[in-house]
């Protein structure tokens, strides 16, 4: 069994980290991609690519989408120091890699993150400056409903995802903002809203 460490406090860098947290099915992930891709903020922000052990997903590319490591690879690297943060989510590994984000903020890059409740807490006690903000869906039935149209999960890993689920909910006041994904449109608009204040950038 794995075990996260944290890291000491990294201090002030150029560029700001943002992160996108919420649970599995909140649309964390579509809202970030949202993100990348905004005519406003696609020149102010840049993705940090995450690793994982997850198989790789059809369409999806190493070093685009995810850094696609065996597990074998990503326990020698956490014992070598190469994680901000990393965390087991259900059956497979999930880290942020460190010099990859150290380097874009000395170059005063914004670096989005999106990542799980857990290890948002740790890139937060390691940077007091990032900026964490919760995406919420709107209520669990919804969330169940979401969960089930993607059609990967058993009962049992659905069950699981939502127990985890309500357990992560709790820790959205702790969180500097908090984005309500009811409607993808609204929630899309309401985050490149709130990133654009955050980054201060001109209207």
């Amino acid at each position: 069994m794995l075990n996260n460490k944290k890291s000491p406090s990294l201090g002030t860098q150029d560029g700001k980290i943002i992160i996108l947290s919420g649970p599995s099915g909140s649309g964390k992930t579509t809202l970030h991609k949202a993100l990348l891709e905004s005519p406003r903020l696609k020149e102010k922000l840049v993705k940090s690519i995450s690793a994982t052990t997850r198989p790789k997903r059809q369409g999806e590319r190493d070093g685009r989408d995810y850094i696609f490591l065996t597990e074998k690879v990503f326990a020698k690297r956490i014992t070598r120091e190469y994680f901000l943060e990393w965390e087991k989510v259900f059956d497979n590994y999930y880290g942020t890699p460190k010099v990859q984000v150290l380097n874009l903020l000395k170059r005063g890059k914004n670096v989005l993150l999106c990542i799980d409740v857990k290890g948002a807490e740790y890139i937060s006690q390691q940077f007091c400056q990032a900026i964490k903000i919760f995406i919420k869906p709107p209520s669990m039935i919804e969330l169940r409903q979401r969960l089930k149209k993607r059609a990967s999960e058993t009962n049992e890993s659905l069950e699981s995802r939502l127990r985890v689920a309500k357990e992560e909910l709790k820790k959205a006041k702790y969180y500097d903002h908090t984005i309500i994904n009811g409607s993808l449109d609204k929630a899309k608009a309401d985050l490149e809203e709130l990133v654009v204040k955050i980054l201060k950038i001109r209207q």
